[in-house]
C-alpha cells in the first residue's frame, strides 16, 4: 500500500483494493470475451448481434478506468494488464467454436450473470468495509451489467 491521506483505515483499503482488483480482472476478461463473440458471430442475426456485442463491450470497457483508478486512489496497485486479468479472472474461458449465433448469446449470458453477481457481492463487501464511494462506483457497474444481461437474455426468449 502507498501512503495516502485517505481516511479509510489502511486494513479496509487493502481489502477494498483486493475486491476492486478482482472486479477489474473480471471486467477486463468480460470485455475481451464480448469482443471475441463480436468478432466471430455468424448467422441470420449477424449484424444485430455483432452490433449488440460491440455496444456491450464498450459499456464494460467504460468502467475499467474508473475501477483501476479507484484502486490507486486507495493507495494500492491496480493489476490491469491482460496477463494479470487472465490469471485472476473468475470467468470461464470463452468457448472456441460455437455451433450457432445463439450459442454466442448463451455463453455471454452466463458470463454477464456471473460478473453481475460478483459485482453485487463486491458492493456489499465494500460498503461493509466503510467505503461508500467504491460501493457507489460498483453500483454503476452493476446497473450496466444488469442492463446488458437483460438485452442478451431477450435474444433467448420467445
Amino acid at each position: 500500500m502507498f501512503n495516502t491521506k485517505n481516511n479509510i483505515p489502511a486494513a479496509a483499503r487493502k481489502k477494498v483494493a483486493a475486491v476492486l482488483n478482482q472486479s477489474l480482472a473480471d471486467l477486463s476478461d468480460l470485455y475481451s470475451q464480448t469482443k471475441q463473440a463480436h468478432w466471430n458471430v455468424r448467422g441470420a442475426s449477424f449484424y444485430a448481434l455483432h452490433k449488440l456485442f460491440d455496444d456491450l463491450a464498450a459499456s464494460v470497457e467504460s468502467h475499467l478506468d474508473d475501477t483501476a483508478e479507484r484502486v490507486t486512489a486507495l493507495g494500492a496497485l491496480a493489476k490491469g494488464t491482460v496477463r494479470m486479468a487472465a490469471a485472476a479472472s473468475a470467468l470461464p474461458e470463452f468457448p472456441d467454436a460455437q455451433p450457432g449465433e445463439l450459442s454466442y448469446v448463451t455463453a455471454l449470458v452466463e458470463r454477464y450473470a456471473a460478473t453481475a453477481a460478483s459485482v453485487r457481492k463486491a458492493i456489499d463487501t465494500t460498503a461493509a468495509l466503510g467505503d461508500a464511494d467504491t460501493a457507489d462506483l460498483l453500483t454503476a457497474v452493476s446497473r450496466d451489467l444488469d442492463k446488458a444481461l437483460w438485452m442478451l437474455e431477450a435474444h433467448t426468449r420467445k
